[in-house]
C-alpha cells in the first residue's frame, strides 16, 4: 500500500525531474549538486562536487531499488521509538482496576435519554438486566441512522456485527457471565482501525474500498471486554483535519463549523450523544483538537500504552491511540480495556495504570505554566477560571518553569518525513491527486516537499528529540499533573514528541458558543493522576454535562 523512501542529504537532485519510479538516465552534474545543496541550505565547495558525482550515481541506483520494494503501510522501520529518559523503568503490570458501578440507576421513561448516560450508569442497567444489550444497541443504532447525517461523521454503520455482539452479550449476562463494566456498551471507532468484513477507508478516496482480513488489536480488546462496535466514524483524510471523502465533519454545537480533527467523527458523535465513547488517535493534536471543538473529553495515553496493530500508520514514532468520551472516568475505563503489551506490535509496553486514592489526591503536586496562561489568546478567561476552580477546591498550584532551550518547532520534520514514507506509494503513483484537500498545507504537497528533507537532518532531529525527552522529564518529575492551555506555547508538540500523556476536557464556551478546553499533562504512564484530578474538577464544574441543543 505504501512504499518507503529515505532520501540521503545529497540525493535531492534525483527528484528535480518529477516523481518517477523509472530509471533516471540523466547523469548527475556538478551544477545539479550545487543546486541541490542550495535548496537545503548548505554549501559545498566546487573542488568536492566532482568526486561526489560517481558516489551519488551509485546511491541513486540504490534509491531506485528501495523505491521499487513492496512495503505495506503497517511495515514499521527497524528502529523502534521508546520515550524513556535515561534510567526510566515503566511501572510493572498489576491486577485490573475495580471500577465502581452505581448501586442504583433509574431507567428513564424516554429511553432516548440513555444517550447521555455515563459508562458506569449504563453498566448498572445492563448488569442488572434493567435493559437488554440488544435494546440499548438498537437505541444508538437508530439514533445514528436517523440523525447523524447532519454531522457527516459516520463512514460505516456496523449494524450486523453490532446486533450479533449484542445478542451474544445478552446470552452471556443471562448465564451470569458478566465480563465487566464495558460489557454491552456501544461505541464507535475512527476509520483507521481494521475491522474484518467492513471497509477501512482512512478517510481517503484512494482507500475507499480497502478491506482487511483481521481486526485491529484495539478492536479485539474491546470485543474481549464485551463492548459493541456500532460504527466506523470519520477521520480527516489520512489522519489530518476534518475533511474526508464524505465531506467535512461538523461541530455539533455549530453545524457551519468543522469539528477539527483528525479524530473528527469520534469527538463529534460522542459530544452529540450518538455513542458513549469512541476510539481516536493522536499524532499531533488529533484527540486534543476535535475534543476541544466538540466539547468532549479525550485521553491521549503515553506512547506505547496501546497497540497500533491494525491501525493506519502516519508516524511510527508519534502515533498514539486513545479514547474520547464525555468524562474523565469513562476515558480511563476504556483505556484500561485497550492498553497492554501486544507481541505483534513492537512499540507496546505493558505497564501499570493506577488511580490515586483520596490521600494521594490531597497531596497531589499540581503545576501550571504561568507564561502560557498570561499570554494574549482567545480562551484565556476560561482557562484562568480553571486555575481558580482548583484553588477553591483546596489544591495548591505551583508555577512551572517551562525552560526548553531546544528548537522544538523544527522537530515537526520527524512527523512529516515519517508520514511521507508511510504514504510514499500514493505520491509516486500520482494517486495523491484523488485526495480532497490539495492546498499548500494538505498532504499531497507536504508529502512531495518531504522528499527534500535530508536523512541526515531527520536523524539529527531525533537526536535533539532525545535531549527533549531528558529535559521534559526533568521538568515533569517535580509534578504529578501540569495544567496547561490546550494549545499554549509549544507543549502540545513537545509532549507528543516525548510521548507524555494528556487529558483534554471542556471548560466553557467562546463568544460564538463553541466549546473551549483545558488540558492536564502528566508523567509517562501516570494517566491515573490526570484522570482523578480531571474527574474531581469535572464534578465541581459540570462543564462536561452540557449538551448541544441541536442533539439534546
Amino acid at each position: 500500500m505504501a512504499r518507503k523512501a529515505v532520501i540521503p542529504l545529497l540525493l535531492l537532485t534525483a527528484f528535480f525531474a518529477g516523481f518517477s519510479t523509472a530509471t533516471i538516465e540523466n547523469p548527475i552534474t556538478q551544477q545539479m549538486i550545487q543546486e541541490a545543496a542550495r535548496l537545503i541550505g548548505i554549501s559545498i565547495a566546487d573542488r568536492h562536487t566532482h568526486a561526489m558525482q560517481r558516489t551519488l550515481e551509485s546511491q541513486r541506483s540504490s534509491l531506485e531499488v528501495i523505491r521499487a520494494a513492496e512495503l505495506q503501510n503497517h511495515t514499521s522501520p527497524a528502529l523502534h521509538f521508546r520515550p524513556f529518559p535515561v534510567g526510566f523503568t515503566p511501572p510493572q503490570p498489576h491486577l485490573p482496576i475495580k471500577w465502581q458501578i452505581p448501586t442504583t440507576v433509574e431507567l428513564p421513561t424516554n429511553l432516548d435519554y440513555l444517550a447521555w448516560y455515563s459508562i458506569p450508569e449504563l453498566a448498572y442497567l445492563i448488569k442488572h438486566r434493567k435493559i437488554s444489550v440488544v435494546s440499548l444497541t438498537e437505541i444508538f443504532l437508530k439514533r445514528l441512522e436517523k440523525e447523524s447525517d447532519s454531522l457527516r461523521a459516520v463512514v460505516t454503520i456496523t449494524r450486523q456485527r453490532a446486533m450479533e455482539q449484542a445478542r451474544l452479550a445478552d446470552a452471556e449476562i443471562a448465564r451470569g457471565e458478566y465480563r465487566g463494566i464495558l460489557h454491552g456498551i456501544p461505541y464507535g471507532a475512527k476509520d483507521i482501525f481494521a475491522v474484518a468484513g467492513y471497509p477501512t477507508t482512512w478517510g481517503a478516496e484512494p482507500f475507499r474500498t480497502q478491506f482487511f482480513e483481521s481486526d485491529a488489536t484495539v478492536i479485539d480488546k474491546l470485543d474481549e471486554a464485551g463492548a459493541i462496535l456500532i460504527a466506523k466514524v470519520s477521520v480527516g483524510e489520512l489522519a489530518m483535519g476534518d475533511v474526508w471523502f464524505g465531506g467535512t465533519t461538523r461541530n455539533p454545537w455549530n453545524l457551519t463549523q468543522g469539528s477539527s480533527g483528525s479524530s473528527a467523527g469520534s469527538a463529534s458523535l460522542v459530544a452529540a450523544g450518538f455513542m458513549p465513547f469512541s476510539i481516536g488517535s493522536e499524532t499531533l493534536g488529533s484527540i486534543v483538537s476535535p475534543s476541544t471543538r466538540s466539547g468532549a473529553t479525550g485521553l491521549r495515553p503515553t506512547f506505547g500504552r496501546v497497540s497500533r496493530k491494525g491501525a493506519m500508520a502516519l508516524s511510527w514514532s508519534m502515533d498514539k491511540i486513545g479514547p474520547i468520551a464525555r468524562n474523565a472516568i469513562d476515558c480511563a475505563i476504556v483505556l484500561e480495556a485497550i492498553m497492554g503489551n501486544d507481541p505483534l506490535e513492537p512499540s507496546t509496553i505493558d505497564a501499570r495504570m493506577e488511580l490515586p486514592n483520596a490521600k494521594d489526591l490531597k497531596n497531589l503536586r499540581i503545576g501550571f505554566i504561568r507564561e502560557f496562561f498570561d499570554a494574549d489568546y482567545a480562551n484565556r478567561e476560561n482557562d484562568q477560571k480553571v486555575l481558580n476552580d482548583l484553588r477553591s477546591m483546596g489544591f495548591t498550584l505551583h508555577e512551572v518553569k517551562w525552560e526548553i532551550p531546544l528548537p522544538v518547532s523544527a522537530l515537526r520534520i520527524i512527523l512529516i518525513a515519517e508520514a511521507a514514507a508511510a504514504f510514499d506509494q500514493i505520491t509516486l503513483s500520482g494517486r495523491d491527486s484523488l485526495l480532497v484537500s490539495q492546498g499548500a498545507n494538505a498532504w499531497p504537497n507536504i508529502f512531495r516537499a518531504a522528499r527534500f528533507i535530508p536523512a541526515v537532518e531527520y536523524i539529527n532531529a531525533n537526536r535533539i528529540r532525545s535531549k527533549l525527552i531528558e529535559q521534559l522529564h526533568t521538568i515533569m518529575q517535580n509534578y504529578d499533573v501540569i495544567v496547561v492551555p490546550s494549545f499554549g506555547g509549544n507543549q502540545l508538540l513537545a509532549t507528543n514528541l516525548t510521548g507524555h500523556p494528556s487529558l483534554v476536557a471542556p471548560n466553557g464556551f467562546d463568544a460564538n458558543g463553541s466549546p473551549t478546553s483545558i488540558s492536564f499533562i502528566g508523567n509517562l504512564f501516570e494517566e491515573g493522576y490526570l484522570v482523578v484530578l480531571a474527574d474531581k474538577w469535572q464534578q465541581h464544574t459540570k462543564h462536561h454535562t452540557k449538551r448541544p441543543p441541536l442533539f439534546h
